[in-house]
């Protein structure tokens, strides 16, 4: 890339910078890390068995996280077979804002840049038809950058109702704005300002089609100029979780402009330019301070997950959120999480109560 290029692509100066964790885990890892030289035969590669299955299952009622390590496996269809004995039922990734593509049959990839940092966010947390769970499983890792980091929500929770602007969620809600490209506008440039194309989103080729499923999962759609699918949802921040039968915190900065601050070639937008956008229900904007609340009070309550080829964890979408920050590859190394998106649910937003 040009000199001239690399200043008209230049990131705009950061407000929001994630910390990721306070340097010491919200949870204890070992409430949640499974070794899988305890299930292992004779030194060959984890195998699934009810016993290795009830001690997952057991440990993610309780948790809502397990992390399988030692597991002996470097291929993602026999990982697949340990993240299933919790992760039962699977999902399409069908109206998903992440550009994923499909590594292996169910198997998707992470769908963003690694020198993208990946703010805490709640998976399809943006549509009415969220999942409740979600698995990564490590196939390549690099020396340096192999972390994924989750949130304890449930106290994040309690912390930010603690606060004004946990109240104005609870009061006003949220919007989330997207704007999904049209692949076939993109045949011969650059991605400039390409988040997702809607063919990919929404798995169709057909704009009717894409608008009928947008709409069928509760968003306002209106098409803007080069085929712009531009969607608008109105839901609360927060979601009933029913196991715990309590109102949890469903939101969180990712589906702000500010996801893209380290974004090649969607950083050097101004944030109104950027394909999300995040408001309150009645449209106000969250103020600079607000989204810095926003960010930290899931950094207050990170856990690092070190990952080794060959793991597989399971997160629970309600009761933790997750992401990463940005990767910067040594010549040679790759970093590849195989991700597998749990059974799907209506979202059911607050109950009265339950706080």
């Amino acid at each position: 890339m040009s000199a001239t290029a690399e200043a008209v692509f230049a990131p705009l100066p950061n407000i929001i910078e994630p910390k990721w964790w306070t340097g010491t885990p919200s949870i204890s890892p070992d409430l949640f890390v499974i070794d899988g030289n305890q299930y292992r035969v004779d030194g060959a590669p984890l195998a699934p068995s009810a016993e290795l299955e009830a001690h997952m299952q057991r440990t993610f009622d309780e948790v809502g996280l397990v992390h399988v390590v030692n597991t002996g496996l470097d291929d993602l269809q026999s990982m697949r077979l340990i993240a299933t004995q919790v992760l039962k039922v699977q999902r399409n990734y069908e109206g998903g804002a992440n550009p994923r593509k499909m590594i292996q049959k169910n198997v998707y990839e992470v769908g963003a840049p690694l020198e993208a940092r990946l703010h805490y966010h709640h998976e399809m947390a943006y549509i009415g038809s969220s999942t409740k769970m979600v698995s990564f499983m490590a196939s390549k890792m690099p020396s340096e950058g192999g972390y994924t980091f989750v949130s304890d929500n449930c106290r994040a929770t309690d912390t930010i109702l603690a606060t004004p602007f946990g109240q104005k969620l609870k009061e006003l809600g949220l919007c989330y704005h997207r704007s999904l490209t049209d692949r076939d506008s993109f045949t011969d440039r650059l991605n400039i300002g390409v988040y997702n194309h809607w063919q990919q989103s929404m798995l169709t080729d057909d704009p009717d089609v894409a608008a009928a499923e947008a709409q069928s999962r509760g968003l306002e759609v209106e098409w803007g100029p080069n085929r712009l699918l531009k969607t608008r949802f109105y839901i609360s921040a927060f979601e009933f979780f029913p196991q715990m039968d309590r109102n949890l915190l469903y939101a969180s900065l990712a589906d702000d402009a500010a996801w893209f601050d380290t974004w090649p070639l969607v950083q050097h937008l101004p944030p109104h330019e950027r394909p999300l956008q995040l408001t309150f229900g009645d449209g106000s904007e969250m103020s600079d301070d607000e989204k810095q609340l926003f960010l930290k009070v899931y950094d207050d309550y990170g856990i690092p997950i070190p990952w080794k080829v060959g793991d597989v964890a399971v997160i629970c979408n309600y009761r933790f959120a997750h992401g990463r920050p940005a990767v910067h590859l040594k010549p040679g190394e790759q970093r590849e999480l195989g991700v597998l998106i749990g059974e799907s649910f209506d979202r059911l937003e607050t109950r009265d109560g339950k706080w």
